[in-house]
């Protein structure tokens, strides 16, 4: 059976909202594979494009997609099988007001780096298996990345610039082949919808971009409906096989770390019957707290545990 394609030429959009038209109708556990624009649409090719080639609107999510059967309070599971990168550069830029060290004086705002994608040049083993960027002269390894992925607002309608507790723009390293993302169903459908691709990008994205890239993302989407959850879930949570993970978007460093703290001790409860009390002394001895990015509107930590102690209650 040939898998489904669905491109950002089909649709997209830069926001998340409560009403959403999808472009595509998936059906429960299909197969698609989704292309992506760079999250500056394509406007920065050289050195010399700054901020001002940058058009207004930027971060594209393609999609939304629906997929059936899916109500308020349900879970959607998808699982990232592949992110291909598309194109032969990336974009890594600073922004005036924009970025970790926005208000640094030594630091060039706007400034741009063209990063050249070698992406045949890995020898198919270790951290060479998937090609190399090239930054001034040094190699980085290619490590795609959805930056944007997420689901329909529960009331309010949300910049694909901005993370919460539908995912959005997340910026978080996890999100990679391999992992499989849930996220919390507020609307009828769903309403799937991912962009912001990298090539590459540190977790805190400390100047506001990784390297921007084009993309095709092989996923294969899957509905897992819990009827009154014993574990109902309110944000995003990643399964890397390695590792469950909250994610937790706030204003402010501290808010996001409780917020993902509070929703692992609820996890742990469940899976070990224990005490309130008790999940929280044991997310001290096995849990790790993550940032995944402080540039965002919001940002966006996780806090990881081990999957010898938790596993995933859908």
């Amino acid at each position: 059976m040939s898998r489904s394609h669905v491109s950002h030429r089909d649709g997209h959009v830069y926001e998340f909202a409560p009403a959403m038209e999808p472009v595509y109708e998936a059906a429960d556990g299909e197969s698609l594979t989704v292309e992506t624009i760079d999250s500056l649409n394509g406007a920065i090719q050289t050195d010399d494009d700054l901020l001002d080639a940058v058009p207004e609107e930027v971060n594209a999510a393609t999609g939304p997609i629906a997929v059936a059967g899916a109500t308020p309070g349900d879970v959607l599971a998808v699982e990232i099988e592949d992110v291909r990168v598309t194109e032969d550069r990336g974009r890594v830029l600073t922004a005036p007001g924009f970025g970790l060290l926005q208000d640094d004086p030594e630091i060039d705002h706007p400034a741009t780096r063209i990063t050249e994608v070698d992406a045949d040049s890995g020898d198919g083993t270790g951290d060479e298996a998937g090609g190399r960027i090239a930054f001034e002269g040094l190699d980085v390894p290619i490590e795609p990345v959805i930056g944007t992925i997420g689901v329909a607002t529960a009331e309010e309608a949300v910049s694909t610039l901005t993370p919460d507790d539908h995912g959005g723009n997340l910026d978080t390293t996890d999100m990679t082949a391999g992992t499989t993302a849930y996220f919390p169903v507020f609307q009828e459908g769903a309403m799937l919808a991912m962009g912001d691709s990298k090539a590459a990008m540190a977790d805190g994205e400390m100047c506001g971009t990784g390297a921007e890239i084009g993309t095709e993302i092989d996923v294969t989407v899957t509905l897992s409906v819990v009827d009154d959850p014993e574990v109902p879930l309110d944000r995003p949570l990643v399964d890397t096989g390695d590792a469950v993970k909250t994610v937790a978007s706030a204003e402010t460093m501290e808010a996001a770390v409780e917020l993902a703290n509070r929703d692992v001790i609820r996890l742990l409860a469940h899976e070990h019957d224990f005490s309130r009390t008790e999940a929280y002394l044991f997310s001290s001895l096995v849990g790790g707290l993550e940032i995944s990015q402080v540039v965002d509107p919001q940002v966006t930590a996780r806090n990881a545990v081990p999957s010898e102690y938790l596993s995933v209650p859908f």
